[in-house]
């Protein structure tokens, strides 16, 4: 029985996702209990699907739909709604991509008078002509692609959850025609990636583009469990997903195959199922937001120390800086070149130069990394180094230091083994440079790569992108994916560093341990790559100290890359976003609109924004 109120479960069932194999386990005490999850989940599809024709400016009785069945009960779900829109007077065919259909399904779409057509020679489906010859075939994929593109809608019910893998043998044909190529053109690994404007959103445009594309409980070909991108798939308008979120849903880049998603709740017990991933809200992003208290001085609300910006860069600096100053935190420290401090002090003349101690760090961004000229000798470089030597897992006390973002130029300075209090930030190009893999290979599998990259070095990995991966030692991956795609430019990573380094410097009241205060943090290195300042202490008394929260760690890196989202959002004035929850089937009669597009930002705007978006995150 599931103990949630209303607003827990609802909050639940918007962003948690759960893998397919729990997703059948709490279905069957459904099934063993005679609840009709098939038709239940048909009936929403027919109604998904015909919103989506009214959207697109079509009577149903006007309507031309192509079914894609395989032979599973994903098949005999989109039966049973092509049969609905069948009795609406839609025109529909059912394109059977294997050797079966689901038996009261196929039932049901015959006495509404759908049509049916069989792909495979070894086919026994009761009035259907197979053992035809390979010729045939071919002649029969052509007529079925050339059908579903001349349709108004295609419904894909080919795999569902069912398929492990790439697909396969005909199912992978169809896709391949009417989807994405299987055969890789972006290096090898990888295949194209959904690739639309980030709004309109063509499903909800009188003027669509057709056919449409819905997709039965998830695309076929996408990953269902990682999200991953490795073969021929069909990217949906829309996807009606039923029970739960599968991991699909809110991972990239499956998630920008699957468009619009319509969850329907089957009322599943969800009280002893970990979910497999779980997407960033408000109200979480909020519980990183350390409220100012009475008795609060600026060391109690956070110090942030910053080696950021370079000779070669040192606009990175001021960007880092500003956005850390407007997150919600008591003091900035800034250490770097003189030409950077300078730019600092202008724009933020509340900055304070040098070391002392701090609750965290920033580093590495606009610091060069060694690729640039393996022979130079930054001095922000060397005052890095020096600072995550403290980090590595073979020194005493490193479990201990301050929560540290590593970026950019930094990333290649990170010693073999660190706590999870070091967040790393890189992008897909980053990642793939520290893995020795190829961006493409990244960006169609990132949670693969992300977890890896958190597997090797320790490191809680912040893989940035418009859905946002965080891996750590938490219970399960998180995603943020509140940015428009506007947030795309020049100094956006350098702000979110800033934001993450503020974010981290307020977890100290939330420490599993004595240490994290003012005392011992404040080891920077010096130029010469000495460190200074007792960086390696341990906190009072002969026992040791307490690692950080790990799981704490990761949610407060993900609530900056929400935090970061939501500023952009504001400043572009924009209602699109990476990532969004599902509508729940039956809460709304219309889908969300997004028809503010916004207009372009800059970094600095971003900045500007930031404490609008506390504001938002705490109201």
């Amino acid at each position: 029985m599931d103990t949630r109120n209303d607003s827990e479960r609802r909050e639940t069932l918007l962003h948690a996702a759960y893998e397919a194999a729990d997703v059948r386990g709490m279905e069957r005490p459904l099934l063993e209990d005679g609840v009709p999850l098939m038709r239940m989940a048909a009936n929403a599809a027919a109604h998904v699907a015909a919103r989506m024709l009214d959207d697109a400016g079509v009577d149903i009785e006007d309507a031309a739909v192509t079914l894609l069945a395989g032979a599973g009960d994903n098949g005999g779900d989109g039966l049973f709604a092509a049969a609905a829109l069948a009795d609406e007077g839609a025109r529909v065919t059912v394109v059977a991509t294997g050797r079966a259909l689901h038996d009261a399904g196929f039932a049901a779409l015959v006495q509404a008078g759908g049509k049916v057509l069989v792909l495979d020679p070894a086919a026994e489906i009761p009035g259907c002509a197979s053992g035809f010859t390979p010729g045939e075939a071919g002649e029969r994929l052509e007529a079925a692609v050339r059908l579903a593109r001349r349709s108004h809608l295609v419904i894909d019910a080919m795999t569902g959850i069912g398929l492990t893998g790439d697909l396969r043998g005909i199912p992978a044909a169809i896709a391949a025609s009417l989807g994405l190529p299987a055969t890789p053109d972006r290096g090898e690994g990888a295949c194209p990636l959904p690739d639309r404007p980030a709004l309109p959103n063509r499903a909800t445009d009188a003027d669509a583009d057709l056919p449409l594309v819905l997709a039965v409980d998830t695309p076929s070909g996408v990953g269902v469990d990682d999200g991953a991108l490795t073969g021929a798939y069909i990217p949906a308008d829309e996807t009606v997903m039923f029970g739960a979120m599968k991991p699909c849903a809110v991972l990239p880049p499956a998630t920008f195959a699957c468009g619009r998603i319509t969850l329907v709740d089957f009322g599943f017990d969800l009280d002893d199922v970990e979910p497999s991933v779980e997407a960033m809200s408000r109200d979480l992003a909020a519980e990183a937001v350390r409220l100012p208290r009475v008795t609060d001085a600026k060391y109690s609300r956070g110090v942030v120390g910053l080696v950021t910006g370079s000779a070669r860069y040192p606009g990175a600096a001021v960007l880092t800086a500003r956005a850390a100053a407007r997150t919600n935190v008591g003091m900035v420290r800034y250490l770097g070149p003189e030409r950077a401090q300078d730019m600092v002090l202008a724009a933020l003349p509340e900055a304070v130069i040098g070391k002392g101690h701090v609750q965290s760090w920033a580093v590495g961004s606009g610091v060069p990394d060694n690729d640039a000229d393996p022979e130079l000798k930054d001095i922000q470089r060397q005052t890095i180094a020096a600072l995550l030597a403290h980090y590595s897992a073979d020194e005493e006390g490193s479990r201990v230091m301050p929560p540290v973002v590593v970026d950019a130029g930094a990333i290649d300075l990170l010693p073999d083994r660190v706590p999870p209090q070091v967040v790393i930030t890189p992008h897909a190009g980053e990642l793939a440079r520290l893995l020795s893999v190829t961006r493409a290979q990244v960006e169609t599998e990132p949670l693969r790569y992300a977890s890896e990259a958190h597997e090797r070095t320790g490191a809680t990995v912040l893989l940035k992108g418009a859905a946002t991966i965080v891996v750590g030692a938490g219970e399960h991956p998180m995603v943020a994916g509140a940015a428009p795609a506007w947030l795309a430019t020049a100094g956006a990573g350098d702000v979110l560093a800033g934001i993450a380094g503020a974010l981290l410097a307020q977890m100290d009241d939330d420490l599993d341990g004595a240490y994290g205060g003012p005392n011992g943090n404040d080891a920077a290195g010096d130029a010469d790559g000495t460190a200074t300042d007792g960086a390696g202490d341990t906190a009072e008394g002969g026992d040791a100290p307490l690692a950080y929260d790990a799981a704490l760690v990761a949610d407060t890196a993900a609530a900056a890359a929400y935090l970061h989202g939501m500023a952009a959002g504001i400043a572009a004035e924009s209602e699109q976003y990476g990532w969004q929850p599902p509508e729940l089937f039956g809460m709304t009669t219309q889908p969300r609109r997004f028809d503010t597009l916004g207009h372009p930002i800059i970094a600095s705007d971003v900045i500007a924004a930031i404490p609008d978006a506390v504001a938002d995150l705490i109201g």
